[in-house]
């Protein structure tokens, strides 16, 4: 983990936030619908965290080893347009991502819960993870959330960004006017 003031520096610097679904936008758990579908459960924390931050200028991607139609449409309702699904190969697809556009690896931020997430979390400038991860990614990320995935640790994220890059204030004032 870093100190505060490095924590900060490196999450000033961030343009792009890439999350894993499994495990950070849900809390990993999968149930399957009599046709064989997979459902998932998303926080609506997590979702205006992630609106909040795209209004900030801070761009949100999904890349997911699984593939699903829920991914698809919670996505769409977040205004995420850069998604990567069924990869394993998560580093390979962020770089298929961001050919078009390329944005420097120092102002990426990931957030993941498991090993295959950490071909990306260690190759970027801010290593994010939720309280329930696997010892072996918290053991190599920057920074570990209070709550576990799917239950508002992508929203402390995403407030972490916004205070860092000092629009949190200003976002905040947005609602609370009536103060």
């Amino acid at each position: 983990m870093l100190s505060e003031s490095q924590l900060l520096e490196k999450a000033r610097a961030i343009r792009l936030l890439v999350l894993d679904v499994d495990g950070v936008l849900t809390d990993g758990s999968l149930y399957y619908g009599p046709q064989g579908e997979a459902l998932k459960v998303f926080n609506t924390l997590d979702g205006h965290g992630i609106k909040l931050l795209q209004r900030t200028g801070v761009r949100v991607a999904i890349i997911t080893g699984r593939r699903g139609d829920a991914i698809l449409s919670r996505a769409r309702d977040l205004g995420i347009e850069w998604i990567q699904q069924g990869r394993e190969d998560k580093f390979v697809a962020l770089q298929e991502m961001l050919a078009p556009a390329p944005i420097p690896l120092n102002e990426i931020a990931c957030m993941g819960d498991d090993w295959p997430d950490l071909t990306v979390m260690t190759r970027v400038g801010l290593a994010l993870t939720v309280a329930n991860a696997h010892s072996e990614v918290k053991a190599r990320a920057h920074w570990q959330s209070h709550n576990s995935g799917g239950q508002g640790a992508v929203r402390e994220a995403c407030d972490l960004l916004m205070r860092a890059q000092n629009s949190f204030s200003r976002v905040l004032a947005e609602y609370a006017a009536g103060d």
